[in-house]
């Protein structure tokens, strides 16, 4: 499967009762990997995506059949055994069934089927590749999807950081939940408009907002544009060419991730991995759980941003594909990566701040911004 392709894989087609046609389970609208005492697993029929093979599910006896050119291997959940054509071999480790999704080894799949396995940290996601194809999976600890937890979290907590206590508003929204999606909003749906952030979320259906990127509030136009590139369901919203600032993107697969400007335009120009939503803002505040703050070679000149303190908004992705979503009162930029991390982010960005920085949840003001926005980010919740 290519990666354009992904962008339309849902794990409501990998349940193993789907064989037959049956009804997608609501518990299932994420693909991703489990990884589990060093082991990984991948969801039965995204094996369905790669070139060459076919699958079938047997209800009653729990057992997967992979088809290449002619050759059936025979899985059963709970079983180290695997049958292949009509000799037998072992597995280190057995499927098992998880949320009603079958899931097997994934070492299975790359010796037997000469599937290339590599691992993207940053996103915390794997690449498998097979003939010229690609499937891009996010990976979670087993067990990290639950529905019987809350998908969102808000808290007004202290958090002590770069030797001081800050008092912020904190949003953890766990990402892989199938009941939770996100969205880039423009103001009254109209690139260059301003609008109430409440009123963006109550028209966007979002259970949780927050300010997006910048926007040119101090103009006397009626127009008051974005500074950075917004994409929203594959459409681009506003562009931003040559701009070097930060963009937060994700896949339908809600896989989040933080690129540099260039970056992120050298995989649209690559037409590659799918971008269903972005918001381009910055600067980046964390890579890889480590502060890295470049505002000048990002080309930030303002000194509000540079030395300058104020109202900061933030948002940050965890290891285990969790979203933070944060509001602090008054924060250097430094001082915010360093708030970003005790708050357990392992990527981090900055996004517009001031009078702009504002949060909304359930009906209400967790932050409420000081002036009328451009564009925000959404949370909906299924």
């Amino acid at each position: 499967m290519s990666t354009k392709a992904l962008a339309v894989l849902t794990a409501a087609s990998l349940l193993p009762g789907l064989a037959l046609g049956a009804a997608p389970a609501k518990a299932a609208e994420k693909t991703y990997a489990y990884s589990e005492a060093g082991s990984s697993y991948i969801p039965l029929r995204a094996l369905k995506q790669l070139p060459g093979l076919s699958v079938e599910w047997n209800a009653a006896s729990k057992s997967a059949i992979i088809t290449e050119e002619g050759i059936k291997a025979t899985l059963t959940v709970g079983q180290k055994r695997v049958k292949i054509g009509d000799k037998s071999a072992a597995l280190a480790r057995a499927p098992f069934t998880e949320n009603g999704t079958a899931f097997i080894p994934l070492k299975f799949v790359s010796e037997q089927y000469g599937v290339e396995i590599s691992g993207q940290a940053s996103a915390g996601a794997i690449l498998l590749k097979k003939d010229g194809e690609e499937l891009r999976l996010p990976v979670l600890p087993r067990g990290a999807v639950s529905l019987a937890r809350k998908p969102i979290t808000v808290e007004n907590k202290t958090i002590r950081a770069a030797g001081r206590s800050f008092s912020v508003q904190l949003a953890t929204v766990s990402l892989m939940d199938p009941r939770v999606d996100l969205e880039v909003a423009v103001a009254k749906d109209k690139v260059g408009s301003t609008e109430e952030l409440a009123s963006i979320a109550k028209r966007g259906g979002a259970k949780l907002a927050i300010n997006g990127t910048f926007f040119d509030a101090y103009t006397d136009s009626s127009t008051k544009n974005p500074y950075g590139y917004l994409f929203n369901g594959g459409t681009r919203l506003y562009k931003s060419s040559g701009d070097k600032k930060t963009v937060v993107t994700f896949d339908s697969n809600m896989l989040t991730e933080l690129l540099p400007g260039a970056v992120f335009e050298k995989r649209l120009g690559e037409g590659g991995v799918a971008v269903d939503g972005g918001l381009q803002a910055g600067p980046r505040l964390l890579v890889d759980g480590t502060a890295k703050l470049d505002p000048k070679g990002e080309g930030f000149r303002d000194p509000k941003i540079l030395t300058g303190g104020g109202a900061r908004s933030a948002l940050g992705v965890t290891r285990d594909h969790k979203l933070l979503l944060l509001t602090v009162g008054g924060a250097t930029i430094p001082q915010l990566a360093s708030i970003m991390k005790a708050a357990g982010a392992w990527q981090a960005m900055n996004l517009d701040g001031g009078a702009s920085s504002g949060m909304y949840y359930n009906g209400s003001y967790l932050t409420r911004p000081g002036r009328l926005l451009s564009n925000a980010l959404l949370v909906r919740v299924n």
